[in-house]
C-alpha cells in the first residue's frame, strides 16, 4: 500500500505541476472530488481493516508479555526484563501512507462541502468588470444565493464532454438586475465567466448607442470624474448606474461604438436583433442576460447569447484578498 500510495501522490505532483505551469487545463471541482473519494476509501481501510489489526497486534503482543511474565514468575523470577510499551506504540502508529490519506479525509472533505455547497474562491483574470472589479482581485461566491444544487463534478476536459451534474435541489432566491454572478461559460463549461445580470426572463434587454435599455427603460446614470484605467493606462468615461435599485460603476469608452458583428448560432439567437446602433434580445424562459460593467471591453451575452439557470455557479459579493492592493478588501455592489 505505501508503494500505491506514493504513486498516487507522485501522479498528484505531476498534474498539478502540469496545471502551474500551463501544460494542460485543470479541473479543480474534478480534482477535490478525486481526492475526497481516495482518501475516504483509505479512511475506510483503516477504520475496519488496518486500525483493528495493529489494535489486535499489541493485544497478541501484550498477551504473550503477560504469559511470559506469568510463567517466570511460576519459576520464581520476580524481575524480568523487557518492556514491551514501546513495541505496542510501535505496532499502533498509524503509517505515513495512512497518514497522509486517512488521516486527511476530514479535512477534504469540510473543504469539498464548503467548496460546494457554500462559499467558493475565485480570482478575476481580465478587466471586463472594471471598475467594480479588477485584474487579480480574489472574491468569493455565494452558492447557496441562489438554490442549492448538487455540484459539477465533471465538466469538458481534454477534448471529451463528460455529465455535468448542477440541478437544483433547493430553491432560495432567483437572479435579479444588478446581481454581479458567477456561471459556466456556455461555449465552454470548463470556463467560470463572472458579469453582471442586466435581463431576467422575459426581459426585452438593448444596448445601443452606449446606452442600456430594459423593457425600453433606459437605466438611470450619472456622470463620475473620469476613471483611470490600469488596464488600458487611460482615462475613460465613468458613470454610476441603476438597475432595480441597485447602485453600480460602469465605464464607457466614448471611442468605440455599440455596433456588435453578427455572432455565430448560439441556442435562442433567433430572439436577439442586430443593428449598426447595437443590439437588442428577448431574454427566454429560464436564462439571463449578462453583461460586464466595463460595457465596451467586455465579451458577453451580446456576443455569445443567454446564460441558461443550470450553469449558474453563484452571486459575488467579497472582495477576500487583492496582493497588490489591499484596499481592495471588502465587499461590492
Amino acid at each position: 500500500m505505501s508503494s500505491l500510495t506514493g504513486l498516487l501522490y507522485g501522479g498528484l505532483v505531476v498534474y498539478l505541476g502540469g496545471w502551474y505551469f500551463g501544460k494542460w487545463t485543470g479541473n479543480f471541482s474534478l480534482l477535490l472530488l478525486i481526492l475526497t473519494l481516495v482518501t475516504l476509501a483509505y479512511w475506510l481501510a483503516e477504520r475496519f481493516m488496518f486500525a483493528p489489526k495493529r489494535v489486535a497486534a499489541a493485544q497478541t503482543l501484550e498477551q504473550h508479555d503477560a504469559m511470559r511474565r506469568q510463567e517466570l514468575s511460576r519459576r520464581g523470577i520476580a524481575k524480568v526484563d523487557g518492556d514491551v510499551s514501546q513495541a505496542k506504540q510501535a505496532l499502533l502508529a498509524q503509517p505515513w501512507w495512512l497518514d497522509w490519506t486517512a488521516g486527511l479525509f476530514p479535512v477534504i472533505l469540510v473543504v469539498f462541502l464548503l467548496r460546494s455547497f457554500l462559499f467558493e474562491p475565485f480570482k478575476i483574470p481580465s478587466g471586463s468588470m472594471i471598475p467594480t472589479l479588477l485584474v487579480g482581485d480574489l472574491i468569493l461566491v455565494n452558492k447557496y444565493h441562489y438554490g442549492v444544487r448538487l455540484p459539477v463534478v465533471n465538466k469538458k476536459n481534454y477534448g471529451v464532454r463528460l455529465p455535468v451534474v448542477n440541478k437544483k435541489i433547493i430553491a432560495n432566491h432567483d437572479p435579479q438586475r444588478g446581481d454581479v454572478m458567477v456561471f459556466r461559460y456556455p461555449e465552454d463549461t470548463s470556463v467560470d465567466y463572472i458579469k453582471r445580470v442586466v435581463g431576467v426572463p422575459g426581459d426585452e434587454v438593448s444596448y445601443r448607442n452606449q446606452q442600456l435599455y430594459v423593457n425600453g427603460v433606459p437605466a438611470a446614470t450619472e456622470a463620475r470624474p473620469d476613471f483611470f484605467n490600469e488596464d488600458s493606462l487611460r482615462f475613460e468615461k465613468e458613470y454610476v448606474e441603476k438597475l432595480d435599485g441597485v447602485q453600480h460603476r460602469i465605464l464607457v469608452d466614448k471611442q468605440r461604438q455599440s455596433y456588435v458583428s453578427v455572432p455565430d448560432n448560439f441556442p435562442f439567437k433567433e430572439n436577439c436583433r442586430y443593428s449598426a446602433e447595437g443590439v437588442t434580445c428577448k431574454v427566454p424562459a429560464g436564462h439571463y442576460f449578462m453583461m460586464g460593467d466595463n460595457r465596451d471591453n467586455s465579451r458577453d451575452s451580446r456576443f455569445w447569447g443567454f446564460v441558461p439557470d443550470e450553469n449558474i455557479v453563484g452571486k459575488a459579493f467579497f472582495v477576500w484578498m487583492n496582493f497588490g492592493n489591499l484596499k481592495r478588501i471588502g465587499s461590492f455592489d
